[in-house]
């Protein structure tokens, strides 16, 4: 770039060390010529600070680039370590801000002389924030707008003379001269972005000023760490408009951006044939038909593969694919999807909740909890979640005219069961608290009840039930099914042969603890009560505290504990204690007090069975020495402790055999471990090899899965091991212990299940780390 030439020199105490024209106009030009070679002029201008400020003898530079959606001025070029982005607008609230706007160069003494700004314009003002926020003390500033051709770029701001007084004629012209080059500079960067330079999908986001390279990197390490897509963790963290993120993949992708619209037309003749399961695992959906052409959302237009697939289901079409965020892909194929049969199902009673005129305000709309219409629709609600073996029933109103959404847990996960009239939110959950025997009128605090649903419905069902006040005033309540019945028996828990055979050892133990750990919805309450079956005979008094009590047995002294009262796990254990127990089970181990009375009683000849909220069986020991507990008592009653989790099993209906690749096979060996893979499983690759995948039918709503099982963890209180809890050993070397004393992990059970056709990777991953 040929820059022109400069007709000054400066002052000899300027402080910029220049003593002639020459070597003045040498250091711009350079200057010049490292910001127009720079592939990143924000890097570039970072490095060249201290040479730009020795060069005009300034404290201080701050360069501010325009950002042309929100027209404010930014800056992440700020030589001072207190402040990393600055953030103003294009008015005369600030120097710089005035800069860009009149286009003209502000060479002000002191900037907190009110004379002086007046002076120039009556509505000139200094913005102190940033000074009163970083302690730094501004005094004199020289500020120009960068421009090219007529165009506003940004503003060089000089802050601060060294030597005192003010800056001179010289450092006008010379800031003049910079914020050409700069100018160009922006310019240059700007033009090869738009020719394609981009290399990732979220740089115009960048070129904008909407975030900065760092907060960008941030928001992919966030979103690896909460396994979120990136524009999710970019919308909810960063603020950034959906319609920003559109614009940004259309740009990268060079095709349209669709968004979710909940009246958009179903395609129901592109959806004929196709695998659900498979559309919501490679993030695709038919949107449309247009003469003989198939538009495809899809959230990469640049995986070649997934593109070759999805055409192949269209032959002799042409497709055209336009970007879409998976949440939003997602949401379609829930839409195109809806089961037909299920909506019949309720219709006759939605059909009788009439929505409210629009002119009524929903809090005199009339109508009541004892209305029959709902009644009726409470009670189908808990008798389908019921019949679909669902855990939680969710009902979540939402402010204003929105329609109140219905959500059931089925097998782990959350599917939308129906909406309702939003005029009928506030009747709906007011019914709910009545057959909870709860107050109606308490709003503003979480409440807790049961339902015995055989006084409304029939079926022996009983629901916990919980109250918890959401934004706008409203109520969002969750219903847990409680398991009833007889319970599972231990032979059908889904352990392996050896996990059976040294667990059914420990059971049968005359005293000792044993836990199960696992976090909330691991069915650990389901094993401790199949342990309990089995050794539940007529010579066995056994005693139980729990909140609530789930399942009940005949034989079972049980103990609903009530901590409001003072009535908690503790009181209870000490109760048992004089109630002549051979067995006590609790229903947590919460505290040290509680931990204590239960080691306590295993070594007075009591046999003990508690839940901790735990990862892992290693992890376990650890926590409880941290909780205090004597490592000797500990280590003597300790008989064995069981993690666990569920994993969604295959629909044995659907599930489709296949041959795995070699590839697949060698990931799930590296999975387990290659050495305890060929000591414990021992399976070879072979051509007869087969395992199971999703296939998806009506009986698991095409999702391809159908129930649970566990996957277990079982560490024994060996002899080696005691000795470990006595010494306070690492929790690594108790792990590798365990695993010497014949332990699987989570993982490897999971894998042993994969290769007995019940689970796949996808899914154990889900559930288990190691």
């Amino acid at each position: 770039m040929a820059n022109a030439e400069i007709s000054f020199t400066l002052d000899e105490d300027s402080g910029t060390g220049a003593t002639s024209e020459a070597q003045y106009s040498a250091k711009i030009q350079a200057i010049g010529s490292r910001l127009n070679a720079a592939s990143n002029l924000g890097e570039a201008l970072i490095n060249l600070k201290d040479e730009i400020c020795e060069l005009f003898g300034a404290d201080r530079i701050t360069v501010y680039v325009v950002d042309g959606v929100k027209r404010e001025l930014v800056s992440r070029f700020k030589s001072g370590n207190e402040v990393t982005e600055i953030r103003i607008p294009v008015a005369q609230t600030s120097v710089a801000g005035y800069a860009a706007l009149k286009q003209t160069l502000l060479n002000i003494k002191d900037v907190y002389d009110q004379k002086e700004l007046t002076a120039i314009d009556p509505e000139l003002q200094f913005d102190s924030s940033w000074d009163r926020r970083t302690g730094y003390r501004t005094k004199q500033i020289l500020a120009h707008p960068i421009v090219y051709q007529k165009y506003l770029m940004g503003t060089l701001e000089l802050i601060n003379r060294k030597s005192g007084g003010g800056f001179g004629g010289a450092e006008e012209k010379a800031v003049a001269e910079l914020s050409k080059i700069m100018g160009v500079a922006l310019y240059n960067q700007k033009r090869i972005a738009a020719r394609g330079g981009r290399s990732n999908k979220y740089d115009y986001l960048l070129e904008n000023h909407l975030l900065t390279q760092k907060e960008l990197s941030k928001a992919h390490a966030d979103a690896a760490q909460r396994k979120e897509p990136v524009s999710a963790v970019l919308m909810k963290d960063f603020k950034i408009p959906k319609k920003e993120i559109g614009s940004a993949l259309e740009k990268f992708y060079k095709t349209s951006f669709i968004e979710f619209n909940n009246n958009y037309p179903i395609p129901g003749d592109l959806m004929t044939g196709l695998k659900v399961p498979f559309m919501r695992n490679n993030i695709w959906v038919p949107l449309k038909s247009e003469d003989k052409k198939v538009v495809i959302a899809v959230d990469n237009p640049h995986d070649l593969k997934k593109i070759d697939e999805i055409k192949a289901l269209f032959p002799g079409r042409p497709v055209t694919f336009y970007v879409s965020l998976k949440q939003d892909i997602l949401d379609f194929i829930k839409l195109f999807t809806q089961d037909e049969k299920e909506l019949a199902e309720i219709d006759d009673i939605l059909s009788q909740l009439q929505v409210e005129d629009e002119e009524i305000e929903e809090a005199s709309s009339g109508v009541g909890e004892e209305d029959s219409a709902v009644v009726q629709l409470v009670n189908k609600i808990i008798l389908d979640a019921y019949s679909r073996n669902a855990s939680d029933i969710h009902i979540e109103p939402y402010p204003g005219k929105q329609n109140t959404q219905v959500r059931i847990r089925v097998d782990g996960s959350c599917t939308i069961y129906q909406t309702i009239p939003f005029s009928y939110k506030n009747a709906v959950v007011s019914r709910i608290k009545i057959m909870s025997d709860l107050d109606i009128a308490e709003r503003r605090l979480p409440q807790d009840g049961k339902i015995k649903f055989k006084k409304y419905g029939g079926k022996d069902i009983e629901l916990r039930v919980a109250t918890i006040p959401t934004q706008g005033g409203l109520e969002d309540v969750v219903m847990r099914i409680l398991a009833a019945g007889e319970p599972i028996p231990l032979d059908k828990m889904g352990f392996s042969k050896a996990n059976y055979k040294n667990f059914l050892s420990v059971v049968t133990k005359p005293y000792g603890i044993i836990f199960v750990c696992g976090p909330t919805g691991s069915g650990k309450t389901t094993t401790l009560h199949s342990a309990l079956s089995f050794i539940n005979k007529t010579e066995t008094k056994i005693w139980t505290a729990e909140d609530p009590v789930e399942i009940t047995q005949r034989g079972l002294r049980q103990v609903q504990v009530k901590p409001k009262i003072g009535f908690d796990f503790a009181a209870a254990m000490r109760a048992f204690l004089r109630a002549d127990p051979d067995v006590i089970m609790v229903g947590e181990m919460r505290d040290k007090e509680t931990t204590s009375i239960g080691i306590e009683a295993s070594l007075t000849g009591h046999l003990v069975f508690s839940t901790l909220h735990t990862n892992s069986a290693p992890e376990s020991i650890t926590r409880l020495l941290d909780m205090g507990m004597d490592p000797f008592n500990f280590a003597d009653a300790v008989l064995c402790i069981l993690a666990q989790r569920l994993v969604r099993t295959l629909c044995k209906t659907c599930k489709r055999k296949y041959h795995p690749s070699k590839e697949e096979f060698d990931d799930l060996v590296r999975e387990y471990g290659e050495e305890d893979f060929k000591k414990n499983l021992g399976i070879e690759y072979t051509d007869d090899l087969e395992l199971y995948k999703p296939e998806g039918c009506d009986l698991c709503s095409n999702t391809g899965y159908r129930g649970r099982m566990g996957l277990h963890e079982l560490l024994m209180g060996t002899d080696e091991m005691k000795k470990l809890i006595q010494t306070k050993a690492e929790m690594k070397v108790i792990r590798d212990q365990a695993i010497g004393d014949g332990m699987t992990t989570l993982k490897q059970d999971g894998i042993e299940k994969i290769f007995q056709g019940h689970c796949d990777l996808i899914e154990v991953r889900k559930v288990c780390i190691k």
